[in-house]
């Protein structure tokens, strides 16, 4: 296993949890959080290979994907803006619509519940082999990743302007923060948890979309896997800052990685397997400790004493 070959397999294992982590974190600022990552994922990757298939367009199967996911946002906003539903029963309530309904879809339109394999698949664009050999150990782990993998990292950087950086954004950081003190200084509350759903949807749809379209071409049902689980894990590690949630993203991703070259040696699979879902879960025991930590009241000493 060389360097190159582990840095590879960390950012394609990375960018869906990545994307999903930041999806995450555009509505905890505005104070939601948001479980239903896993279902937008989800639906966005089946649209993908749905359209992309029937279509032999991938450019029609990648913006699909990503009007679907943005789609069930915004039933999540309607649910929960509108009709006052709960965030987290609406949000697990859309991850089980989009797992019923893909699984519905694949048992009555494609006859095959196991999953959609189109016979030829459009190739999504990849950068090529050998245009950037000349950088030592990271041009050649860029090497053959997706288009998708390439806007997960430009996503960072514009997830913190937009937030700390904009008008927009810090009238979302108000709304999320304090609402009556948003609400008297003009902000729409409703309009900004909106929009954070809809950056959250569009996001997961890109997550889905490299699910789908990077190395598989093809759907399985559940094929998410609990990333958007992951993602949120990532976010509430990162205390919803972008560069901490990247980082936190990134590390989920490398254990994944990791697994996958474990599996060489004589390891049993299931611990194989587990090293993802168990480094969200330290993470997330350390994210609490963390807070716990901060929060502690300082201890009173009698002076008088």
């Amino acid at each position: 296993m060389t360097l190159t070959a582990l840095l590879a397999s960390v950012l394609e294992q990375s960018t869906p949890i990545l994307l999903a982590a930041l999806a995450a974190m555009i509505t905890l600022r505005a104070n939601i959080l948001n479980v239903a990552v896993e279902g937008m994922m989800l639906a966005a990757a089946f649209t993908a290979i749905a359209v992309g298939g029937w279509s032999g367009s991938a450019l029609q199967g990648f913006l699909a994907a990503i009007v679907v996911a943005i789609l069930f946002s915004q039933l999540l906003a309607l649910l929960t803006l509108r009709f006052s539903a709960d965030f987290i029963v609406a949000g697990l309530g859309i991850n089980l619509l989009a797992a019923g309904g893909t699984l519905f879809i694949l048992e009555r339109y494609y006859n095959s519940p196991g999953g959609l394999r189109p016979i030829a698949f459009p190739e999504i664009w990849h950068i090529p082999v050998g245009s950037l050999s000349r950088i030592p150990v990271i041009g050649p782990a860029f090497e053959d990743q997706s288009i998708i993998v390439l806007i997960a990292i430009l996503a960072v950087p514009l997830s913190y302007v937009f937030l700390y950086h904009t008008p927009l954004g810090s009238n979302l950081r108000a709304a999320g923060e304090d609402e009556h003190a948003a609400r008297s200084a003009g902000i729409r509350i409703e309009r900004m948890k909106a929009l954070s759903l809809a950056i959250s949807g569009l996001l997961a749809g890109l997550a889905g979309a490299q699910l789908a379209m990077d190395k598989l071409h093809f759907f399985l049902p559940d094929m998410t896997s609990g990333r958007g689980f992951i993602g949120l894990a990532a976010t509430l590690f990162g205390g919803g800052l972008p560069w901490m949630t990247t980082a936190a993203a990134v590390l989920f991703g490398f254990f994944g990685a990791l697994g996958d070259r474990l599996q060489v040696f004589a390891i049993p699979s299931q611990f194989v397997l587990m090293l993802p879902y168990l480094a969200a879960i330290l993470g997330l025991t350390f994210a609490r400790w963390r807070i716990h930590l901060r929060n502690r009241p300082a201890k009173v000493t009698d002076e008088s004493a």
